[in-house]
């Protein structure tokens, strides 16, 4: 018996290696969603940090300046991207065309499948935050963040909600248009409380602490605490923490091969 399960475990964690390398091959295959989680974040920075007045010093921001509050917003950005634009229609889209139904005569479990996603999108949003940081100092003289622990696992916490996020999409919505319905409808939400359009430090008082509440506006704030040198605040970090397990717990509760 002892012997018996073991051997199944053996081909389980088998399996699981083998999707993450057919995952790793196929994601490389499609650079044009690579590009939006990997440049277009930093392209945008670029963008903003060209403009002269977001280069200088405002008083309203504590003397920093928009560039520099764009650095982290930069990474989220790629976050937001991977999780809820990039990965949500593979999933679905392996749903549709009946990949997930052969998986299933396999060895393999859904979560094998999540975690690879979740794996290969995270290494690329990490890939896309080095980027923006090297960028934001080498070009814009952008200090890097001087709680540098913190600052991980703040970006770590967001990207497992984000993902999670992405994946639970997948698991509720039966086609891929609707997946990019559902995905686009959550999106622009994401992309406001991330402070795409306006960052969270940046905000009304009232409207902060609304936006605190999400996984994003909390790793927001969590992250420009860590790149002024303070370690984030407790109650960010466990707001992102909370939705990082409620999002995990529905995805691996919901997403099924058929």
């Amino acid at each position: 018996m002892t012997t018996l399960t073991r051997s199944r475990t053996m081909a389980v964690n088998g399996s699981a290696t083998a999707v993450l390398k057919a995952e790793a091959r196929l994601i490389l295959r499609e650079p044009a969603a690579l590009f939006w989680v990997l440049a277009f974040p930093t392209i945008l920075l670029c963008i903003l940090g060209a403009v002269p007045s977001n280069r200088e010093h405002a008083a309203d921001l504590g003397g920093m300046r928009v560039v520099d509050l764009y650095v982290p917003v930069a990474i989220l950005l790629a976050v937001v991207m991977a999780g809820l634009q990039a990965m949500p229609p593979v999933l679905t889209g392996y749903r549709e065309r009946g990949i997930l139904r052969r998986m299933s005569s396999t060895p393999v479990r859904p979560g094998s499948l999540i975690g690879a996603q979740i794996a290969l999108h995270g290494a690329a949003i990490a890939v896309s935050a080095l980027l923006a940081l090297a960028v934001g100092r080498i070009v814009f003289d952008v200090a890097l963040p001087r709680q540098l622990f913190g600052y991980l696992v703040a970006l770590v916490l967001v990207t497992l909600a984000t993902l999670a996020l992405g994946a639970t999409i997948s698991a509720v919505c039966r086609t891929t248009k609707i997946t990019q319905a559902v995905g686009s409808a959550v999106f622009f939400p994401a992309m406001f409380t991330s402070g795409v359009w306006l960052p969270v430090a940046a905000m009304p008082d009232v409207l902060q602490h609304i936006v605190t509440l999400t996984p994003l506006g909390a790793a927001a704030q969590a992250l420009d605490e860590a790149a002024a040198g303070e370690w984030p605040g407790w109650i960010h970090l466990g707001v992102t923490a909370l939705w990082a397990v409620l999002l995990i717990a529905a995805a691996r509760r919901w997403f099924k091969w058929e």
